[in-house]
């Protein structure tokens, strides 16, 4: 047993040498105790606690002349009531600050400990740190979080910048969704507006230190940026990142990050005291144990109810999980911006993960089926919200949770190709309205290779849409075939409806508007009235309205406000933008602006890429007409990104080109790569 006294010194533990980030809880702390005798640091592990312990005591040494006593309790092999008997004797008659670092390990012990020295040494005050609160009704707390990260790239939604970075050479992402940024034509920002960020300012003096030839750049700047919020702004991940600087740039440190991160943060598999320090807790409770195990299976944050759906099964019941995250939170990562919901840093999420997936008996598998169940609820919720009209409640219940979904789309998880292919179908607005096709495409894919034949109606009707939707018409065609068959044999008739959709729209892409309105009104036949997936009634007519701008303009009702408009949002969208292409053919620019600008506005709302583009591409050319041509040519640059790989060149375009100086134009276009449509369209 070891002796409590080797665990005290009167020396403060060395710091680094600098102090990034942390100014203002270093003057809180100090503020708070020239007024309380207990005041308590509170933070997950790694966020700085101990440093910003040392810190603080350091500066009340030098400027109070205080006596500075140092127990580690982390180090302890097991909570004694010796302990206290060895602070009291040292600490008796002396004006000191005790430092009690560590004070998780005691669990509720801590609390008491602290009580009672505070009653018995009147001349000492105690500056704690711990993962949870000390649960002691006196003193002051001071939560420690992650220092401050750079923002995401534009799309919280997608992350297309950090997931290329992540997926490394040959990831199939076109780039961030939206408009590009200042920095360049990813839509990130450059080394000037993440440097200010103290995440960021940490890293990169500590890959200095370890690489005396790195420096921030442009051309490096949105890697480390996302290595930071990948490591969600934790010091101590942070700085065992930035000591690999040496061997990997900070892409490949991401990608490293992404596929191992317990490998990379440790310095590569089976190194010795790797997993020691990537540990995240100290937990003296059975209980909670198993539930910080078990939370590893959520991939992104989580709240009570969620914990207790998921984790409250066996021994640890709903009501026991949902109290252990109670106890537990103070070491987790809140969610920015979302009381009451909190996650896992990546590295302790890795850590939990492998030990959930050694743990006996079905406890991994039991925890992923549950996980995966409710993800499927959450799934079929947002599709009916998107249904009913909800749609940019659909939109933001799906973006919560799409982390979780994610993993429930993995067709190698406990519930196979089948089960993934059931949340995808059902996210199917989330692919085709909200921005997301190209990663909708590849779960689908994914999904359907691994999925024994048959495959699925409704999953390859769906991959068959985005397909054809977004200018994929050749990838179309053997999903169409093979769907075909599939819905006949399943008796699935709305996708059968949804088949006719996906050739009407193959059909506009290829200039064949007649044919595209014969396919628009069969499917509009065919599917039933109520159907269980998929776009309404409202989206197929709005489609077929297309189609009849193009060939029988007349039969487009062009009237404002007109009663019935439908309650599918959008669907208005793309209602307005038929609407706006008859009155363009009939000379009406100021009716097609104001049509174009109602849609534009629902499709900002909603994330909806290919309508943004279309809208501004048609909004673009009445400029033009009316001899406005550097603001067409900036409507063009602003959806540039947006546009499918396939698309012939915009009509402006041409226009503009034949107008304009070479030179003019690119200056109007790169001006408008550097904008959003909200810049350049004061209405919306």
């Amino acid at each position: 047993m070891g002796d409590p006294g080797s665990n005290l010194r009167h020396a403060v533990p060395a710091e680094p040498s600098s102090f990034v980030g942390r100014e203002r809880e270093l003057a809180r702390t100090a503020a708070l105790l020239s007024a309380e005798r207990l005041v308590s640091l509170v933070g997950p592990a790694g966020i700085g606690k101990t440093r910003l312990a040392a810190r603080t005591a350091r500066d009340l040494g030098r400027a109070e002349g205080a006596d500075v006593v140092w127990a580690d309790l982390a180090t302890l092999p097991a909570p004694r009531g010796a302990l206290a008997r060895e602070l009291e004797r040292r600490l008796e008659g002396r004006r000191a600050l005790l430092v009690l670092d560590g004070c998780e390990r005691l669990g509720e012990r801590a609390g008491r400990l602290a009580g009672r020295l505070l009653a018995r040494l009147p001349q000492v005050r105690i500056l704690a740190t711990s993962q949870r609160t000390l649960g002691f009704h006196e003193g002051a707390e001071v939560f420690v979080g992650p220092l401050p990260l750079p923002p995401e790239p534009h799309d919280p939604a997608s992350r297309h910048l950090a997931r290329e970075l992540a997926d490394g050479p040959g990831g199939d992402e076109s780039g961030p969704a939206g408009p590009s940024g200042p920095a360049g034509a990813d839509g990130s920002a450059g080394a000037a507006e993440v440097c200010g960020y103290a995440s960021v300012r940490l890293y990169a003096q500590r890959a200095r230190a370890a690489d005396p030839s790195f420096e921030l750049t442009d051309h490096n700047a949105a890697a480390v940026a996302a290595l930071c919020r990948a490591l969600d702004g934790i010091p101590a991940a942070l700085e065992l990142a930035a000591g690999r600087a040496g061997r990997y740039s900070p892409a490949e440190a991401l990608h490293r990050l992404t596929a191992d991160p317990l490998g990379f943060l440790a310095g590569g598999a089976g190194r010795s005291g790797g997993a020691d320090a990537l540990r995240a807790h100290r937990l003296p409770s059975p209980g909670e144990q198993l539930l910080w195990t078990r939370l590893s299976v959520f991939a992104g944050s989580f709240d009570e109810a969620a914990v207790a759906q998921v984790c409250g099964f066996g021994e640890l019941g709903p009501e026991d999980a949902a109290e252990t995250l109670r106890r537990l939170a103070p070491a987790l990562l809140a969610e920015p911006g979302e009381p009451g919901r909190y996650r896992l840093p990546l590295s302790v999420r890795a850590y939990e993960a492998r030990r959930l997936a050694h743990a006996p008996g079905t406890e991994a598998a039991l925890a992923e089926r549950r996980h995966h169940e409710r993800c499927r609820v959450i799934a079929e919720r947002a599709a009916w919200l998107w249904r009913s009209g909800a749609q940019p409640q659909a939109r933001a219940l799906a973006l919560r949770e799409l982390p979780e979904l994610r993993r429930a789309m993995d067709p190698l998880s406990e519930a196979g190709p089948a089960g993934a292919l059931e949340v995808a179908v059902s996210l199917w607005f989330l692919w085709s309205a909200c921005g997301l096709e190209a990663e909708g495409r590849r779960h689908l894919e994914r999904a359907l290779a691994l999925h024994p034949e048959p495959r699925p109606a409704r999953a390859l009707c769906l991959a068959a849409w985005l397909a054809a939707a977004f200018g994929r018409a050749g990838a179309a065609d053997p999903l169409l075939v093979e769907a075909w068959t599939a819905a006949v044999l399943e008796g699935e008739d709305a996708a059968l409806a949804y088949l006719a959709h996906a050739r009407g729209t193959a059909a506009l892409w290829q200039d064949r508007p007649g044919e595209a309105a014969d396919e628009f009104r069969d499917a509009l036949g065919q599917l039933p009235p109520e159907p269980e997936f998929g776009p309404g009634r409202e989206a197929l007519r709005a489609a077929l309205a297309m189609a009849l701008a193009y060939t029988d303009p007349a039969f487009v009702a062009v009237g404002d406000g007109e009663p019935g408009a439908p309650a599918d949002l959008w669907a208005r969208s793309w209602s307005d933008y038929a609407h706006a292409l008859v009155q363009r053919r009939e000379d009406r620019p100021a009716l097609a602006r104001t049509r174009l600008v109602a849609a534009l506005e629902i499709q900002l709302a909603l994330g909806d890429r290919l309508g943004q583009a279309l809208s501004a591409e048609l909004l673009a050319e009445l400029e033009a007409g009316l001899g406005h041509y550097e603001q067409s040519a900036k409507l063009l640059g602003a959806v540039s990104g947006n546009r499918p790989a396939a698309a012939c060149v915009p009509r402006a375009e041409r226009t503009l080109r034949a107008r304009m100086t070479p030179e003019a134009f690119r200056a109007a276009h790169a001006e408008g790569s550097r904008s959003t449509l909200r810049d350049l369209l004061p209405e919306l």
